[in-house]
């Protein structure tokens, strides 16, 4: 099968240098949402009440095709908001995912909680791109970064700011966790091949250091998914196809939230 990040990340490279051509550092300085305070999503994985979901935006991917092509971000994440999710998640990389970065303006428009960008950042540009668009935390995917490359973008992402999710997929990835990473997420897709496998943010649980907020990403679809990631440490779930492939997301996010209430009343 086809490496689809290297294809990805290589197109990525092409459009980022598009990018800086139709929009200067100085533009995206001077953008009103680059001086507003942003919000700490570890924060707010952390608060007692909140679900600890970090609920996605996602039209389509590379391995599904359409996802869900009939519903606004306004309905949506307001609805992920409304019903307690933690964070969100937006994707705004257009060609392999359907997404753009006026998906994120608008989420941020109607949303008080804190919003990742996710897209496959490779560039300081992309970092400043996104505090411009209202995110308050950028991803890093350690699969497709050197260790110096994330050491490097991570702390020019905290120097403005920003929080940093950097995803794992291996023990060997860990490595690669810097100062200035704030969370961890373990991504149970393997994106070169984009199988899942759940039991993957399990075993690397206790290898994540202590001081990192544990994010389990990708393959939770119940509810009792989440009870057991909880119980191996993990502070946050992101989840992005298994609401978005409803025909209404919405209701979906809030029967499942209902459902992971039930089962941790039925813990105690």
């Amino acid at each position: 099968m086809k490496n689809i990040l290297a294809e990805i990340v290589a197109h990525k490279q092409i459009e980022v240098a598009a990018r800086k051509q139709l929009r200067s550092v100085a533009e995206l300085e001077q953008a009103p949402m680059f001086s507003r305070e942003t919000l700490s999503l570890s924060g707010f994985l952390r608060q007692p009440g909140k679900t600890g979901i970090i609920a996605e935006f996602k039209r389509r991917s590379p391995s599904k095709g359409l996802i869900n092509g009939n519903v606004t971000v306004q309905q949506v994440t307001t609805a992920y908001t409304r019903y307690g999710a933690s964070g969100l998640s937006v994707l705004t990389d257009e060609k392999f995912f359907g997404g753009t970065t006026d998906d994120l303006l608008q989420a941020r428009s109607y949303n008080q909680i804190p919003i990742l960008r996710k897209d496959f950042v490779v560039d300081e540009y992309q970092i400043l791109e996104a505090k411009a668009i209202g995110a308050d935390v950028i991803l890093l995917i350690a699969e497709c970064l050197t260790a110096d490359e994330v050491k490097h973008l991570s702390t020019f992402a905290a120097n403005i700011g920003l929080e940093v999710l950097l995803e794992v997929h291996s023990e060997s990835q860990l490595e690669k966790v810097s100062d200035h990473v704030h969370l961890v997420g373990v991504n149970n897709r393997d994106l070169t091949t984009f199988q899942v496998d759940f039991n993957r943010s399990c075993e690397l649980a206790p290898k994540i250091p202590a001081d990192k907020v544990k994010v389990a990403e990708s393959g939770i679809n119940d509810p009792a998914n989440i009870v057991t990631l909880y119980k191996a440490g993990f502070e946050g779930f992101l989840i992005g196809e298994h609401f978005m492939r409803q025909e209404d997301p919405a209701r979906a996010f809030e029967n499942f939230v209902q459902e992971l209430e039930r089962l941790k009343l039925a813990q105690q």
